[in-house]
């Protein structure tokens, strides 16, 4: 394809698909949905006592674009935190208005800054991040099966 946004590191990063699955047991789980697209991205996380994360599952029924950020995020959240994961989020908006891509251990995202000229593909590069930060962000399970 001579098209920049689906240059061969993006499509790579997309069929690698590191972390695709369910993770089972897991502490917390998150989705996030863009209903332009109809895009669907769905985690579970195993957390560390200090509440990092040490394993990422995801389950993504999305565009190349999506799956790209999914499978960076596979392999590279291990250790990241809720405050890490939105401070990723940030730069990878800005990135997508201009900005540069993030840095180790986030650099494979400058695969996807050729999306920046398409706004309305913005959404499906954070969709997996808004994902995790659900996940993060929400109550575990076992604090969810103890309520029913």
């Amino acid at each position: 394809m001579s098209d920049p946004l689906y240059a061969p590191p993006l499509l790579r990063l997309a069929a690698d698909a590191v972390g695709a699955g369910r993770l089972s047991p897991a502490d917390r789980q998150g989705q996030a949905h863009n209903p332009t697209c109809g895009d669907r991205v769905s985690v579970t996380l195993r957390l560390n006592e200090d509440g990092t994360i040490a394993a990422l599952a995801h389950d993504t029924h999305a565009c190349v674009l999506a799956q790209a950020s999914a499978s960076i995020l596979g392999s590279r959240a291990n250790g990241k935190g809720a405050q890490d994961l939105r401070a990723l989020r940030e730069t990878i908006a800005a990135m997508l208005k201009g900005a540069d891509a993030p840095a180790a251990p986030f650099a494979d995202y400058a695969a996807l800054a050729p999306a920046a000229a398409h706004r309305n593909r913005h959404a499906c590069v954070l969709l997996p991040l808004d994902a995790v930060l659900n996940a993060l962000e929400n109550e575990t399970l076992e604090t969810q099966a103890q309520r029913f």
